[in-house]
C-alpha cells in the first residue's frame, strides 16, 4: 500500500500537472472504488479550475476554484498516470477508472486494480469533519507533532509501540515500512509497550520518523508492489531500507561493526510482517 512518502510525492508530481488548470473534461468509468462516488463527480468537476494540492495522512486534496475539494485516496494499488500535452499515450487500461483532461491537453489517469481506492467531494469547510479525516491524528510532519504530543497519545496505551503507531488516530499517515524503520533508528523494540514511550524516548521517535519520511520523500518514495510516480517512473527508497524486508541480514549498525551476523528479524504482529534489528532495539 503506498505510505505517506509514496502520497506526498503523487501529490507533487499532480501539482505540477494541475495547479491552474482547467479540468475540460471528467471521465468515470464505475460507479464505485472502495465506496461509490458522488453520481454527479464528473459534471462537478468539469469546467473547475484546480488551486492547489494538499496533503492530510495519505488522502490528496484538490482544491478547486468553486469551493469544492476532491479527495483522493490511493488505496492499496491505486496511482495517478500523468501524461502531457501531445505526448505518446497507450491505449485506456482495464482499471483506468476516472480519465481528467486538462485544457492544457493533458490527460491524467487513475489506475486502481484492487479498486481500493477512494473518491469524494466536499466543501472545503467540510474537511475536518470528513467521515475520513475528522478523527486523524496529528501529522508527523507537522508543527503540531512534538515528542510531547506523542507521549500524551500514548500514555496508559498497553498495546505494542508498532501497533500504536499504526494507529491513525495515534499519528496520521504512517504504515508498516516507515514505522519498522522508524523504531529501527529509534532504537525501539517493536514489542515495547506503547505507555513506556516517554521523555526522551518520544522525543527521539519523532526525530526517527520525521527523519525517516523525509529522506523517503527525497529518494522519491518507495516502489513495493503496484505504486509508480505520477510520471510513472518507479520510487527508489527501498533501496535505502534498514531493516525492513531484511530478515536474517545485518543492520547497518552491526554492518559497520562486524559485532553481529544476521541480526534482522521478522516477526508477525496484528498480521503484518515487523522487521527490526535483534540487538540494538529494545
Amino acid at each position: 500500500m503506498p505510505e505517506l512518502p509514496e502520497v506526498e510525492t503523487t501529490r507533487q508530481g499532480l501539482l505540477v500537472a494541475l495547479e491552474g488548470q482547467v479540468l475540460q473534461d471528467v471521465e468515470v468509468r464505475v460507479p464505485a472504488l472502495r465506496f461509490p462516488l458522488p453520481a454527479d463527480m464528473a459534471t462537478r468537476l468539469a469546467g473547475r479550475t484546480v488551486t492547489g494540492i494538499d496533503r492530510r495522512a495519505k488522502y490528496m486534496l484538490v482544491a478547486l476554484d468553486d469551493g469544492q475539494v476532491l479527495l483522493i485516496h490511493l488505496g492499496m494499488s491505486g496511482r495517478m498516470r500523468v501524461f502531457a500535452a501531445g505526448a505518446d499515450r497507450p491505449p485506456l487500461e482495464k482499471h483506468d477508472h476516472v480519465i481528467f483532461q486538462t485544457d492544457s491537453g493533458a490527460e491524467i489517469r487513475f489506475n486502481d486494480t484492487r479498486r481500493f481506492g477512494a473518491m469524494d467531494l466536499m466543501a472545503a469547510d467540510e474537511i475536518n469533519s470528513h467521515p475520513l479525516l475528522r478523527d486523524l491524528g496529528p501529522e508527523p510532519l507537522g508543527n503540531e507533532f512534538s515528542g510531547p504530543v506523542l507521549a500524551a497519545r500514548l500514555e496508559g496505551r498497553r498495546t505494542p509501540i508498532k501497533a500504536a503507531l499504526l494507529d491513525q488516530k495515534v499519528v496520521a499517515g504512517l504504515g508498516n515500512i516507515y514505522v519498522c524503520e522508524a523504531l529501527y533508528h529509534a532504537n525501539l523494540s517493536p514489542r515495547r509497550s506503547a505507555h513506556t514511550v516517554q521523555g526522551v524516548r518520544a522525543e527521539r521517535l519523532v526525530q526517527a520518523i520525521r527523519d525517516v519520511l523525509r529522506q523517503a520523500i527525497a529518494a522519491g518514495g518507495s516502489s513495493l508492489r503496484d505504486f509508480r510516480h505520477a510520471d510513472g517512473e518507479l520510487g527508489y527508497f527501498q533501496h535505502h531500507f534498514a531493516v525492513y524486508g531484511r530478515e536474517s541480514e545485518p543492520c547497518p549498525r552491526c554492518a559497520a561493526t562486524q559485532k553481529a551476523t544476521g541480526c534482522i528479524r521478522r516477526l508477525v504482529q496484528s498480521g503484518r510482517s515487523t522487521f527490526y534489528c535483534s540487538r540494538w532495539q529494545r
